[in-house]
């Protein structure tokens, strides 16, 4: 296993929370969910009844993993942005054998271990997990010549970012993969708003310890007084928008403070804590091709909750 330090700037925390708090609307960027706590209880939603996604996208990649085999290609470089513990890579290495695989993320610690990991369980495979900030850099340090690279994108995690941003993100991928390279996403689908807001409420309430979790975090890491009695979880699907709304509600008129900051919040005030863009087949594919990408096959589940796309780069 080989390691690249590039050297992502480290988040301010202070900084961003409060100049969401002090924003109109307030939010807090997603990114700031997943602490120790935030992570294990995001495992918990996704083994939840409600919350389709994570295994609807493992079904379909396993259920056609000969076909995605047969469309990325063996011996590619598989690039994974983002790669957290790669879980979902695991289910189709074996099958695709890479030359070699890059798993891409913030966090140095973490990501040697799981490197390590990988490595260790796959020992044919050759792993450079490169430290970086994705969503700022796709800078590959290893690109060995006469091989296709691939960029696995999992989760609808292009859901997080705005359709905006998805596109500018698009567009980088297409140019780090390069003019005979692909991309391989999981995108959640427009599907009856009530199974969209079952599975961002679920009856267990995992959810909302997830979402309730931040102010935890900002109490424990910031000396903040929010108490979590006072604030609820708020989850739904914005038609209009075609996206999922999470935001945390303050139930009363109340005053929270941070450090020396004070933060007056109404009754029913909330902060909008994560987005989730859903989209049809067609409109993610006509934004692929904005960005620079052919569409060459789209695998979906039997009630077409998610798809999984496989695109190349159109030439230049």
């Amino acid at each position: 296993m080989k390691f690249y330090d590039l050297h992502p700037e480290p988040t301010d925390f202070h900084a961003e929370i409060m100049q969401g708090l002090s924003a109109n609307p307030r939010f807090i960027a997603p990114k700031f969910f997943y602490d120790e706590r935030g992570s294990q209880l995001f495992t918990g939603i996704c083994k939840t009844e409600e919350y389709y996604p994570t295994r609807t996208e493992t079904a379909i990649i396993r259920d056609n993993i000969d076909d995605i085999v047969t469309q990325l290609g063996t011996d590619c470089i598989l690039v994974e942005p983002g790669s957290g513990d790669s879980t979902k890579v695991r289910g189709f290495l074996e099958a695709l054998q890479p030359h070699a695989y890059l798993p891409m993320d913030i966090s140095s610690d973490f990501l040697q271990h799981e490197a390590s990991k990988l490595a260790s369980e796959f020992p044919w495979l050759e792993v450079h997990a490169v430290c970086t900030d994705f969503t700022t850099s796709l800078e590959l340090p290893f690109m060995p010549e006469g091989k296709h690279r691939v960029a696995f994108f999992p989760g609808s995690t292009i859901g997080n970012f705005t359709p905006e941003e998805a596109e500018v993100f698009l567009g980088d991928i297409a140019y780090m993969v390069g003019s005979d390279g692909g991309l391989l996403i999981g995108v959640d689908l427009v599907k009856d708003p009530a199974v969209l807001n079952a599975a961002y409420n679920d009856a267990v309430g995992i959810t909302a310890k997830f979402n309730l979790n931040l102010l935890n975090r900002i109490n424990r890491e910031l000396g903040a007084d929010f108490n979590l009695e006072q604030f609820s979880h708020r989850a739904f699907f914005n038609e209009q928008e075609s996206r999922i709304e999470m935001h945390l509600v303050s139930e009363i008129a109340q005053r929270v403070s941070i450090s020396d900051c004070c933060f007056d919040f109404e009754a029913d005030e909330t902060i909008h804590t994560e987005n989730s863009y859903k989209y049809s087949i067609d409109a993610f594919q006509a934004m692929a091709i904005r960005a620079g990408f052919n569409p060459v096959k789209v695998w979906t589940d039997t009630d077409k909750l998610f798809s999984v796309h496989y695109f190349s780069v159109n030439p230049a």
